[in-house]
């Protein structure tokens, strides 16, 4: 389906399905997202395309993305696929490979999206997450590794040593760190957890590698991961970072026909919240309004459920940030929901909110 057709469609259905998780109310939102966004002079990273060329970031995206294929095949003692295999399967729905597309086409194709302080982050964002490339934990699911690539929308450079943020739900639509009925658990011992939630620095290249897994889904939205840019943080001597300022944030999807293929397998078929589709989002409808929030992927092995490769690259404007809600806070005391901030609940600790993040890292792994 083409962006435009998406845009149209979403959009003229978004004044009445503006309830995501259940109860919490997106309309504010929305029409504060729409008013900054029709402000944007760039409505994706087109425009850096020679620049991103010339100095040579092109090529060593290129090469960086076809040794992690060759890495996780080898790690899953998969069988290496060819050229050809990988082209059959492995691209955004709307472009048009063949047999004959080059490594070089394939693996530059760099769909892009703009970030921006006033994307939301949601009822279940959690702060005070652990900065850590592998955030599986012990969740079921297929293993989706994320190349991720943050460039300044202004001047095309890469935006170096700015921390990366990711979170998403797990296969049967829940998210790790909040105890809400609306996230489909009210157990309180869930804002210990923290799974499928974690934090990187970017490289020279404003890159920063992930390992995680597909996402599932829940009610009212489309499969998406949540991303965030942290510029100007500092991270707690325990390895956390309580970042809920100089934030840009987004989502990024993946195409419908990966999403039918992934949620056929077990650990999601067991979902049975109902599925939103991409064309149903109008979150996403926003999203695509400024850029294309698609995940580009490689297929590793001959099924999907042995694992995925997906890239996105983002365009971020480095002059923009404002304060973000969490939902809950993990501090040294354990998780704390927060009022208003999502259905977390509960209050701060007596004393006041202690530093950092609270858990060995040896328990994540």
């Amino acid at each position: 389906m083409h962006l435009q057709t998406l845009v149209a469609g979403v959009l003229a259905a978004a004044a009445t399905c503006v309830s995501a998780h259940p109860g919490h109310d997106l309309s504010a939102e929305l029409a504060e997202r729409e008013a900054a966004l029709s402000q944007y002079a760039y409505r994706d990273l087109s425009h850096c395309a020679d620049k991103i060329r010339e100095r040579g970031l092109e090529a060593r995206s290129v090469a960086r993305r076809n040794a992690l294929v060759e890495q996780l095949q080898k790690r899953a003692n998969l069988k290496a696929r060819s050229l050809e295999d990988l082209l059959k399967t492995s691209h955004h729905s709307k472009e048009k490979y063949t047999l004959a597309t080059p490594a070089d086409v394939l693996f530059a194709s760099n769909n892009s999206c703009v970030l921006s302080p006033e994307v939301t982050e949601g009822p279940y964002y959690v702060a005070g997450e652990y900065i850590r490339k592998n955030i599986v934990e012990k969740q079921p699911g297929v293993d989706l590794t994320l190349d991720l690539q943050v460039l300044d929308i202004a001047t095309c450079e890469p935006l170096k040593n700015v921390y990366l943020e990711i979170w998403h739900c797990n296969t049967t639509g829940v998210y790790s760190g909040v105890s809400a009925a609306g996230n489909g658990i009210a157990d309180p011992a869930n804002v210990n957890t923290t799974y499928l939630r974690g934090i990187q620095k970017t490289d020279a290249d404003g890159v920063a590698l992930f390992e995680t897994l597909f996402p599932g889904h829940y009610t009212g939205r489309a499969t998406h991961i949540h991303v965030m840019v942290h510029a100007n943080a500092t991270p707690a001597a325990n390895g956390t970072l309580m970042g809920t300022t100089a934030a840009h944030v987004g989502q990024v999807y993946f195409d419908q026909d990966l999403i039918s293929r992934v949620t056929a397998l077990p650990a999601y078929a067991a979902n049975k919240q109902v599925l939103t589709t991409n064309a149903k989002d109008f979150l996403l409808a926003q999203g695509a309004a400024v850029g294309d929030p698609f995940v580009h992927y490689v297929q590793l092995g001959e099924t999907v459920g042995e694992g995925l490769l997906g890239w996105i690259a983002f365009g971020v404007n480095a002059t923009l940030a404002r304060k973000v809600q969490a939902g809950a806070t993990l501090y040294e005391t354990g998780g704390v929901g927060s009022p208003g901030g999502g259905f977390g609940g509960g209050a701060p600790p007596p004393g006041g909110a202690p530093p950092g993040g609270w858990r060995p890292m040896g328990e994540l792994e």
